[in-house]
């Protein structure tokens, strides 16, 4: 079984392409929150990371996502067979899909009246994570991190040229949470005006 990943915080675009990832080319959708909730109310089928896992999500949301089936399944390498030994032994599936967009960060400490408890809890974590680890291993995983990147990827899905299309989008993935990681850094110098 393969599986598609699907958390995002820009919900732009993401039923046309979930619906596209399961009906035409047959991925089970993996998904959390209200990306899960979202593809679920539009009549595809979705399985939420924490039934997939068999974790639930806690710390009020604070961890979905950070976990080994999660992560091994998308940093395995398709041709090794010490990772293929563990990810049997540990029943982890492969994730060739990863589209994850992060917390808006930015927008939430744009506000005039923004907390630093509010700010903080828009600190991405997982995504990130989820992020890197496809892009570190786009040798065998799509990472899409914008829903302008969707149709292209559509349209290389139907004349089988995804992987020509990987070391880009990985690139995009890195720049995307090196942008995310630059504006936290830049708010917290200038709340605590260093």
């Amino acid at each position: 079984m393969t599986y598609a990943l699907l958390s995002v915080s820009n919900k732009d675009r993401i039923i046309p392409l979930a619906s596209v990832l399961h009906h035409m080319y047959g991925y089970t959708l993996l998904s959390s929150g209200g990306t899960a909730a979202a593809i679920s109310e539009a009549d595809i089928p979705v399985t939420k990371v924490s039934d997939y896992t068999g974790s639930p999500e806690i710390l009020g949301g604070r961890v979905k996502t950070l976990h080994p089936k999660v992560h091994g399944g998308i940093l395995a390498k398709r041709d090794d067979e010490v990772h293929d030994a563990d990810r049997e032994a540990f029943d982890i599936g492969l994730i060739d899909i990863v589209v994850v967009n992060l917390y808006p960060f930015q927008e939430t400490v744009a506000k005039p009246d923004v907390t630093w408890e509010d700010a903080i809890e828009n600190i991405d974590i997982g995504g990130p994570t989820m992020v890197r680890s496809a892009a570190k291993n786009h040798k065998h995983v799509s990472i899409l991190t914008n829903p302008d990147q969707y149709e292209e990827f559509i349209q290389a899905l139907k004349v089988d040229r995804v992987a020509e299309l990987r070391p880009r989008l990985a690139q995009e993935a890195f720049q995307h949470t090196a942008e995310y990681d630059t504006a936290i850094n830049s708010w917290i110098m200038d709340v605590l005006d260093l």
